[in-house]
């Protein structure tokens, strides 16, 4: 296999510190048996461009792939091996980039929009990775391996639409145990595809021979016969009878022998295996099968003891179902086949030590910067104080770095498994995670079991008291009116610690409350403080929200050179956030447009309604003043382009909002305005910019190949309601077919 040179930047780029380890092919024995005849297959000139390598745990599926990769100089492989916390389309696709990056170096786009939470999957993400790939030139091999612990619907998505960007002579080869979650059958019609399941897989006489040859296992014809019937070819069962028979005492040529008193399962092979092995090397496999991936450091940890590294090291050298998985013999892991039985007999021997044993890998992974890791040994163990206490000091940064499905999934396990009133600063962060996600019922029900429990002691941001997160809650909600509002932001900016990553957020949040108290000029000095503290603490989140504060309050001056100047540079600090595309930003966008269309640049002001649109569905009540702002902003900008309809429609979410939180001082104000502005309007005027809030979330997924059903079960609606929505969004369009409605979304911008 031609090397694939490492480009750091790539890894340096990449929205969070990555595996290297799962980059490149794992380490195979030089004895290992060449699968020759289905090597010849894999090369074939005029192979499909699709490979999928499917079967049951132990047929040599990476293996063979690592073979393949091996055997064929001209072409390059990029590299992605599959593990649980991929379950996150950014972390997938964070991967598959860099691997791709390898081939052919991307565009720093991709990796942008890889690192913006909340940057749509369909309409920014995949087509920027899809067009890259697209365009490599070298060709390619595109390896998933053991995709089968991919399970989130996105990122199976994603695997299929970046199937659909492969450039000519280039494949996609995935492993999987389970093929049934992939959409094959369109793909087996029109032949662009290669199935290689258990069949082919199966190991004939000569194939097993070899097998039983390397580990030094001299058999019969007629025993191979016999084994190859009881294993019917299982390349892991055969293997398993020539270790036992290389280290049992039983007479050459007897492998027969070792599995005749019963028919030939895997629970038999596994017995005899770890009956020969020592009782030090079986105790150390056991009592570390609970880790995904093992290192002399962690499994120290976990075993209260020393030596593990040595002990891997020589596990790997005999051949003990340990591989390493990099040059340096850091780190390991064990074959899946045995790692699950090993750690079934340990849940049944020492139940009582499995939860123990789990969150010392939990603490050494905190310890050693693995936080993904330390959640979910954590979640194994189901201990919740330690996910709550991870989770707490974790959630923010990785929902920075994209991993938003991540970051969700941690919170589906809490609510779960936890009662979240014991754990107010959990459920602080879920109600502000919610409202970001656009999940206002959500947020409200984190946020009432936020201000019910007790968490003492300090916090992980260094501040003193679980009452500056409340206050901070309680201000971004603004349910108790504009008075409660000021208070609670002032005292969350003065008793949050002074670095606390949530103290830009605090620090905007009291300049609004003042914007709504009726003080513009002591506003807009807090923004200006905000945008100082945001440019040194790191909070790439807060600055442009802080600029576009600014524009608003020149606006209101009529200063509109000045406001010009401060919303452009809040849009370049949008996009050079990684965060372009949080649901903030709508406001942005929406006084940029504005702005824009003052200073006569109409093209552009039209991108940046489209832009907004996109963000708005999900600014929600539960973040209700930047909400009203937003929409008042984007309501002016359609005046200003004619388009009564669309600003019809935010006027019209204005007042929903208002509904719920009626106390948001001169924004009722603002509303009531821009009421009587449109008293006068045609109500009949349509525009392309009505879409309702819910017409713009069922939009996106119309691109995919998702049905009706599919779309209403990601977005918890009924078939009927997504078809209204889509038969509502062609009227609107002008057009006659969800094709045409995508097609004439991203020519307007929606898309």
């Amino acid at each position: 296999m031609e090397s694939i040179p490492e480009r750091p930047g790539a890894l340096l780029r990449a929205p969070f510190e990555m595996l290297e380890s799962k980059l490149a092919p794992p380490l195979i024995a030089d004895r290992s048996v060449s699968r020759t005849d289905l090597l010849e297959r894999l090369n074939r000139p005029t192979g499909p461009p699709i490979v999928v390598v499917h079967a049951g745990p132990g047929y040599g599926k990476t293996t063979l792939l690592t073979q393949w990769a091996g055997s064929l100089p001209q072409r390059r492989f990029a590299w992605v091996s599959v593990h649980q916390e991929d379950n996150d389309p950014v972390v997938l696709l964070s991967y598959i980039a860099v691997a791709l990056d390898r081939v052919s170096e991307l565009d720093s786009n991709v990796f942008q929009a890889l690192a913006s939470p909340g940057a749509s999957m369909q309409d920014k993400i995949l087509p920027r990775l899809g067009h890259e790939m697209a365009q490599i030139e070298t060709p390619f091999v595109l390896v998933i391996d053991d995709a089968h612990a991919i399970e989130n619907p996105q990122c199976i998505e994603a695997i299929v639409a970046l199937a659909g960007h492969l450039p000519n002579g280039s494949q996609l080869a995935l492993s999987t145990r389970d093929h049934s979650a992939l959409p094959l059958g369109r793909l087996r019609a029109r032949g662009l595809l290669l199935e290689l399941s258990a069949e082919e897989l199966r190991m004939e006489n000569e194939d097993a021979r070899a097998l039983l040859s390397a580990e030094g296992v001299e058999a019969s014809d007629q025993d191979i016969g016999e084994l190859l019937g009881r294993t019917e070819g299982w390349p892991a069962g055969l293997y398993l009878a020539a270790l036992a028979a290389r280290t049992s005492e039983s007479r050459p040529g007897g492998v027969a022998e070792l599995t005749g008193k019963d028919r030939f399962v895997v629970e038999f092979l596994q017995s005899e295996f770890l009956a020969s092995l020592p009782p030090r090397e079986l105790e150390f496999l056991t009592r570390t099968s609970l880790l995904e991936l093992l290192s002399g450091p962690l499994c120290d940890a976990v075993l209260q003891s020393q030596g593990s590294s040595a002990i891997l090291k020589s596990l790997e050298h005999s051949n003990r179902f340990v591989v390493a998985l990099d040059r340096d013999g850091e780190w390991y892991r064990c074959h899946h086949l045995v790692r699950e039985t090993l750690a079934g007999e340990l849940a049944d021997s020492e139940p009582d030590g499995v939860a123990a044993l789990l969150g010392r890998a939990a603490d050494w992974c905190t310890a050693n910067g693995q936080d993904l890791a330390a959640v979910r040994y954590a979640q194994a163990a189901g201990d919740v104080q330690r996910v709550a206490r991870n989770m707490e000091r974790v959630v923010l940064p990785v929902y920075q770095s994209g991993r938003t499905a991540t970051v969700d999934a941690w919170f589906k396990w809490f609510e779960a498994h936890a009662e979240l009133e014991r754990y107010p600063a959990v459920a602080v962060i879920g109600a502000m995670f919610q409202a970001a996600a656009g999940r206002p019922t959500e947020s409200d029900r984190w946020a009432a079991c936020a201000e019910r429990g007790e968490r003492p002691g300090p916090l992980p941001d260094g501040s003193v008291s679980i009452e500056s997160w409340r206050a901070l809650l309680r201000a971004i909600r603004s349910s108790d009116g504009v008075t409660a509002m000021i208070a609670d932001a002032a005292f969350a900016v003065r008793t949050l610690a002074a670095d606390s990553a949530w103290h830009p957020l605090a620090v905007v949040i009291m300049g609004i409350s003042k914007v709504l108290g009726g003080d513009p000029e002591k506003a807009d000095d807090v923004f200006a403080d905000a945008a100082e503290e945001a440019k040194h603490l790191a909070a790439p989140d807060m600055l442009p929200i802080a600029l576009a504060e600014h524009a608003m309050i020149a606006i209101g001056r009529a200063e509109w050179v000045r406001a010009d100047g401060y919303a452009e540079h809040a849009v370049w600090a949008a996009c050079r956030s990684r965060l372009e595309d949080s649901a903030l930003n709508g406001l942005v966008y929406a006084v940029a447009a504005r702005t824009a269309l003052r200073s006569g640049r109409t093209a552009s002001a039209h991108d940046l309604v489209a832009h907004a649109e996109r963000l708005l569905p999900q600014l929600t009540y539960a973040i209700p003043a930047p909400a009203v702002q937003a929409r008042v902003e984007m309501a002016h900008a359609q005046l200003e382009l004619a388009d009564q309809g669309g600003a019809r429609t935010m006027l019209g979410e204005i007042d929903a909002i208002l509904r719920r939180c009626p106390d948001l001082g001169i924004l009722g104000d603002q509303a009531a305005e821009l009421s009587s502005s449109l008293s006068a309007a045609d109500r009949d005027v349509p525009g392309l910019s009505s879409l309702t809030e819910a017409e713009l979330r069922v939009l996106p997924l119309l691109s995919t190949h998702l049905t009706f059903r599919e779309i209403g079960e990601r977005l918890y609606l009924s078939r009927h309601t997504v078809k209204s929505h889509a038969m509502s969004i062609y009227r609107k369009l002008g057009v006659g077919s969800r094709g045409a409605a995508v097609e004439r979304a991203r020519e307007i911008g929606l898309m």
